[in-house]
């Protein structure tokens, strides 16, 4: 039976996923005062955005939609958890799953699962040091602040970008697309820290115009004509990329994913979150366990 669930799986399959994720980027950022300021109001009617909580507090002063949609917020719309043991949420939005790895093995939905070497390229180096390790993977809805932030302060080792499709990382796709987030374009992002070496993986998704890091700008689209082509780029030790404890580490353009990695025993998520619970980026998530 063609039911609902199938026809909604069968479009993200059908559609050109790039072309209308190009499409709809060009949309977003075009200044023309009648487009920008139609989507941006539909967008605050249909969200109810709180624009009290932006740098900018009137939508229509933003240049185009882009702008509005990675909106600035003020420093008191979300304190940073300040404690040197913890580990903050880096992102709004809500956690889809959360826990620890089963050897290489993550949890995507209940009944999928997808393995740590596909998500980091088959970087072998790195995916070791992740083996029963912990991941959080938190979805950001279109409503969502969508600027990703440190969870703790950390050295920039290593950046990946993966090329890939751009299915929906909505809840309902990640329940029933498997291996959804090593299919998905996606930029992956290694750091050393105090509490050990950490993974923050931006997953792309459909109508992602482009994934930003504020140490490289753009990372996509620019490299979506190299089909298949993973880049990765090392970070010396000399002029490291040192970033505090919520600092802005990126932004999507539209909603997305972000996948974050710690090794094994190195920290303990709190016992008061659960799957399906909104976060807040800045807030506390984890508590260290140094020695």
């Amino acid at each position: 039976m063609f039911t609902l669930d199938k026809f909604k799986l069968f479009i993200q399959y059908a559609i050109p996923q790039k072309k209308l994720t190009q499409l709809m980027g060009a949309l977003a950022c075009s200044k023309h005062h009648i487009i920008k300021n139609y989507f941006i109001k539909i967008f605050c009617y249909f969200y109810k955005i709180n624009m009290l909580e932006a740098i900018e507090e009137q939508p229509l002063n933003y240049a185009s939609f882009h702008d509005f949609f990675i909106r600035r917020l003020k420093e008191a719309a979300r304190p940073i958890d300040q404690a040197s043991n913890t580990v903050a949420s880096p992102a709004d939005g809500t956690i889809s799953q959360q826990g620890i790895l089963n050897q290489n093995q993550l949890v995507q939905a209940k009944g999928q699962t997808y393995t740590l070497d596909a998500l980091l390229a088959n970087d072998q180096e790195w995916a070791k040091k992740f083996q029963h390790g912990l991941f959080q993977t938190i979805y950001l809805a279109p409503h969502n602040y969508h600027r990703v932030h440190m969870p703790v302060a950390g050295v920039l080792k290593k950046m990946i970008y993966v090329p890939g499709k751009l299915f929906s990382v909505s809840l309902f796709t990640a329940e029933h697309v498997p291996d959804l987030f090593v299919k998905n374009e996606r930029v992956v992002c290694f750091f050393d820290t105090e509490l050990g070496p950490m993974a923050v993986i931006l997953v792309g998704a459909m109508i992602v115009g482009s994934i930003h890091t504020v140490w490289a700008g753009k990372i996509t689209p620019k490299n979506r004509s190299h089909k298949n082509q993973i880049e990765s780029i090392d970070y010396p030790i000399d002029n490291a990329i040192k970033l505090e404890k919520g600092a802005e580490l990126g932004y999507f353009s539209l909603g997305s994913t972000v996948i974050t990695l710690f090794s094994q025993d190195k920290i303990s998520w709190l016992e008061t979150l659960n799957e399906h619970q909104s976060i807040q980026m800045g807030e506390k998530i984890a508590n260290g366990n140094r020695v």
